[in-house]
């Protein structure tokens, strides 16, 4: 490994320094961490790694395989955003210290080896990726699930159903109706001022932000956008993204949550999902002739998302709460066409500006719940298996909205997985796409589908509190 870089020590210097905070990723999406002394970053980790417990990382390592060593990406390091001590923030990747070789199960390094198939193709030699998270801040959450209860409450001062609370002669209304949430300004929308704290610690995280706002639901549903990027550099921003997100609302006494469908009867949290490919520094999805200006190379893209879309969605909407908003009507679209500028279809293609440079794909069934590198490596596979084998979508452009079609219309269209269950079948009999290249490896495959189907029980299983509206008295 590189001797000790420079920038490490620049930052040390100018912000001076005390600890150094090791984070990486589980198989699930989540950020784990340790922190050293500032000196330790000198006694032999540049060389030789930082060793943890592998088994007690979920997805990863058995107890008699436990060692892994972490080994620091020095271009990721900067102040960390949530601690009052200085603390250098850095992102490490894993790596086995038997072979020496990268572990497998790292999801940096899946989406590493996809960014490295795209070259590899001579197809594109970038992908860029521009992820829209959407997520609630509450006041309040609480929730227990027993043997003999169950139950979640949620609560927020912005909250439609708290427009008749006795607040002690502080109810001052101004709360967002649902489905009116979207753009109203202060004091509608009381949480200008939070959000925009967010944006300023992402900035200064090297997040570049385009925009904040409130989103359509009520109680304080919110979107921040920051600029597109490469694969695993916009990967990287999306854990720091919801990192901040969380810890700011936390200081505030507030909590946030990225969950797709915490209420029921408004709006869900998608993470609706830019993608383009480029070769050269010019754009592979732009042509003049095209429907809504788009390539053959752009259309043969949409084939093979839509053609996997199950079992992407197994890993890029991988939580049975996903398949709540995965329904008609909240606009997160479930059938599989494509089209120009509707949002109720699954592909959709943006048509803001007319640059070929802005031309790209969004896809729409994503939520931020999930891991993105591994979503968006599976994503990005998908598109090239459509490419390269030029796959055409199985229905024309369709320009009307997908919820008002006839029976005979709904028919003729695929929709999306109605559960977790549905598209992890899917992803266990359509997966030769993700391991091309090696990018996926057939263990990761089968650790994903065992981990995530032991969750489905645990949900099945377990009586629901609507169930006793319904039968209690049957």
């Amino acid at each position: 490994m590189a001797s000790t870089p420079q920038n490490i020590k620049d930052l040390i210097a100018k912000h001076d320094i005390k600890v150094v905070d090791l984070k990486f990723v589980d198989l699930p999406g989540t950020w784990q961490h340790f922190t050293i002394p500032v000196e330790e970053l000198e006694t032999g980790l540049w060389d030789d790694g930082i060793g943890f417990d592998g088994s007690s990382i979920r997805g990863f390592q058995q107890i008699q395989e436990s060692d892994m060593n972490l080994f620091v990406d020095a271009s990721t390091a900067t102040l960390d955003p949530a601690c009052e001590i200085p603390t250098l923030s850095v992102l490490c990747d894993i790596y086995d210290p038997i072979t020496k070789e990268p572990y497998a199960k790292d999801p940096r390094y899946i989406a590493k080896k996809a960014e490295s198939y795209l070259k590899s193709t001579g197809i594109a030699d970038t992908s860029y990726w521009g992820p829209e998270l959407e997520f609630f801040v509450f006041d309040d959450i609480r929730f227990e699930s027993g043997q003999q209860a169950a139950y979640y409450f949620i609560d927020s001062d912005e909250g439609i159903w708290n427009s008749g609370r006795d607040e002690g002669g502080a109810n001052l209304g101004y709360k967002p109706r649902n489905k009116e949430g979207y753009f109203p300004v202060p004091p509608t929308d009381s949480q200008q001022d939070l959000r925009s704290e967010m944006i300023l610690k992402m900035i200064d995280a090297g997040i570049p932000i385009e925009r904040q706002h409130h989103e359509v639901a009520t109680a304080g549903q919110a979107e921040i956008d920051f600029r597109f990027d490469t694969l695993v550099k916009t990967a990287d921003r999306v854990l720091m993204y919801k990192y901040i997100v969380k810890n700011v609302a936390r200081a505030h006494g507030k909590v946030a949550t990225f969950m797709p469908k915490p209420l029921f009867g408004d709006n869900g949290s998608g993470m609706h999902t830019h993608q383009s490919l480029f070769k050269g520094g010019n754009s592979l999805m732009f042509d003049a002739k095209g429907y809504a200006n788009i390539s053959d190379t752009c259309r043969w893209y949409i084939g093979g998302l839509l053609k996997h879309a199950a079992a992407i969605l197994a890993i890029a909407a991988p939580t049975t709460n996903s398949y709540k908003r995965l329904v008609p009507g909240f606009e997160a679209p479930v059938n599989l066409v494509y089209s120009a500028r509707n949002r109720s279809a699954v592909c959709r293609i943006p048509m803001y500006i007319d640059s070929p440079k802005a031309k790209r794909i969004e896809f729409r069934a994503p939520d931020p719940t999930c891991n993105p590198y591994l979503a968006f490596s599976a994503m990005l596979m998908a598109g090239l298996d459509g490419v390269i084998n030029k796959i055409e979508p199985d229905n024309p452009p369709l320009d009307k909205n997908t919820y008002e079609l006839s029976a005979r219309e709904q028919r003729r269209i695929k929709t999306v997985p109605s559960s977790l269950d549905e598209a992890l079948n899917a992803l266990e009999r359509d997966h030769a796409f993700l391991l091309k290249g090696g990018v996926f490896t057939q263990d990761v495959i089968d650790t994903w589908l065992s981990y995530k189907r032991d969750e489905l029980p645990k949900i099945s299983m377990r009586p629901h509190p609507y169930e006793f509206h319904l039968y209690f008295d049957a």
